[in-house]
């Protein structure tokens, strides 16, 4: 059958659309697997979308993606364009976005708090015993400006925060950024101790220089990541991580536009999935056993 005759007779196509920032970062093919694993059941196809991590790209592709009808949407994040918020709010298909969690959802959504996990990954350095610890980042997106955020108020309720340790580069993330960047942080302090990095690319890159430059870790210096890669337990010494539910948030994001599709109660339409801190060794000064740190929330 042609697609767009049956779309035109029907008023919706088969076409369930992925919007994404990136299509290389694993992060965003975790979520895709979970999409994938739901989606197969179904009769609906799958066609992805990259932004590159650009508003105007994602509005241009929102238009693209309505033109052809589609049977339900997901968007990454929270922070559309005015356009493209106007797009979304006029959609008559089921919409979820995801990663993140906000107050107003266009219409369903599932994800974590990017500051909250950011915040919990600051204080358990701290509790590590790390006082002079920097903050990695890269690709400067909303979400990791929110990361930024909740690492500084970890800090800021222990008198530790300090402006001059957080180094941010607007280059995509990889391990041998992060290593750049922590001789960058040496460089402005030689004393510093630790980092929060953005993710775990660069937790790696930091793991490279400390052992190029012959640093204790974890008694002379520890490093904590973001999202918990398999990496993070693979590495030598095994690197604290925040374990964000990526795949869990594209299989529910899929279950509910599934649901809405058959005249179903999707459940809860904000979901906030929470976040774990998987303490290792990177983390461990004086062999000492740090809890995990665990948030979850209702909808």
């Amino acid at each position: 059958p042609d697609p767009a005759a049956k779309a035109l007779a029907s008023t919706r196509s088969d076409i369930g659309g992925v919007l994404v920032p990136s299509v290389t970062n694993s992060v965003f093919m975790d979520t895709m697997r979970g999409i994938y694993e739901v989606s197969e059941a179904s009769d609906f196809r799958i066609q992805i979308a990259n932004s590159r991590y650009s508003q105007a790209e994602e509005e241009r592709l929102l238009r693209v993606f309505l033109s052809q009808r589609p049977a339900g949407l997901i968007v990454t994040g929270i922070d559309q364009s005015a356009a493209s918020a106007a797009l979304l709010r006029s959609a008559s298909c089921p919409i979820v976005q995801i990663t993140e969690v906000g107050p107003a959802p266009f219409d369903m959504m599932v994800g974590f708090s990017h500051s909250q996990a950011a915040r919990a990954a600051a204080e358990h350095l701290v509790a590590a015993g790390y006082r002079r610890i920097g903050f990695l980042g890269a690709r400067r997106d909303e979400r990791s400006t929110r990361r930024l955020s909740g690492f500084r108020a970890g800090l800021e309720a222990h008198g530790l925060y300090d402006a001059h340790r957080v180094l941010f580069s607007d280059q995509p993330s990889s391990v041998p950024l992060g290593s750049a960047q922590l001789v960058d942080l040496l460089a402005r302090d030689q004393r510093a101790d630790a980092v929060l990095c953005n993710n775990d690319d660069l937790a790696l890159g930091v793991l490279v220089e400390c052992q190029r430059r012959g640093l204790d870790i974890p008694e002379g210096f520890g490093i904590c990541g973001f999202n918990d890669i398999a990496t993070m337990a693979a590495a030598y010494p095994t690197i604290t991580s925040v374990r964000t539910p990526r795949r869990e948030i594209g299989r529910q994001a899929m279950a509910m536009i599934l649901a809405r599709l058959s005249d179903l109660d999707p459940g809860p339409t904000r979901r906030d999935l929470g976040f774990e801190l998987i303490p290792r060794d990177s983390t461990r000064r004086g062999g000492a056993k740090v809890r995990a740190i665990g948030s979850r929330s209702g909808g």
